[in-house]
């Protein structure tokens, strides 16, 4: 059985924890996830999530206190010796329906759609890595007819530096991560909405461990 200890931290919102149990059934998982709302209150099944999962193949969650379902299905194809992932998302409640695809063109560049099924929102994305350290991603908004870019850097072995900017909402970002299976997993981001008058940043800070319960 592996766990999964999350805390958050931010400026403008309420700091949050969560838990994550699994355990291996064959070569599926099964998850509980648990927030801080659930222990608010004695006997609260806020917060509860249960997923049985097949990775690369299926995700199936489902919410207690809203009684919701989400299925998330993936399959990998090949055209022309070269892999076009795909992902098909529904969530119960919210009847909504999102289609993923990912074509990988080779190890440096990526061309990636996103649609919700039904309405007007349709993503596209094109992704370049630079010499595998640097991460260049500039996507484009169809509904909104806006532009996203985003730039990273690797930095050591664990650390990235990643800036970004949404044209439609006039934010700018900017985050520091850092994955260590020795010393857990952090990310401090920084955010400023530079279309408000007065530009205050937003500060997020967010940890994480994993742990083998039983081998």
């Amino acid at each position: 059985m592996k766990a999964n200890l999350r805390g958050k931290y931010g400026t403008h919102e309420a700091s949050t924890a969560a838990a994550t149990l699994a355990v291996n059934v064959g070569d599926c998982k099964l998850k509980a996830s648990l927030t801080d709302a659930t222990f608010t209150k004695a006997g609260s099944l806020n917060g509860v999530v249960f997923a049985f999962e097949k990775p690369g193949a299926f995700i199936i969650n489902y919410d207690v206190p809203k009684n919701d379902v989400r299925f998330h299905f993936m399959n990998t194809v090949r055209i022309a010796e070269k892999p076009l992932n795909l992902s098909y998302m529904h969530m119960k409640n919210a009847n909504r329906t999102v289609v993923d695809g990912t074509f990988v063109v080779d190890s440096a560049n990526k061309l990636s759609a996103s649609y919700t099924v039904g309405t007007p929102s349709c993503k596209l994305k094109y992704t370049y890595v630079l010499r595998g350290l640097t991460t260049f991603e500039q996507s484009y908004d169809l509904d909104k007819s806006a532009w996203d870019f985003a730039i990273s850097r690797k930095v050591y072995d664990d650390d990235v530096l990643r800036a970004t900017y949404q044209t439609s909402s006039q934010v700018l970002g900017l985050d520091w991560t850092r994955s260590s299976k020795l010393n857990g997993n952090f990310k401090i981001a920084a955010s400023v909405n530079l279309s408000e008058e007065q530009k205050k940043p937003k500060l997020i800070a967010e940890t994480s461990w994993n742990f083998d319960i039983f081998q």
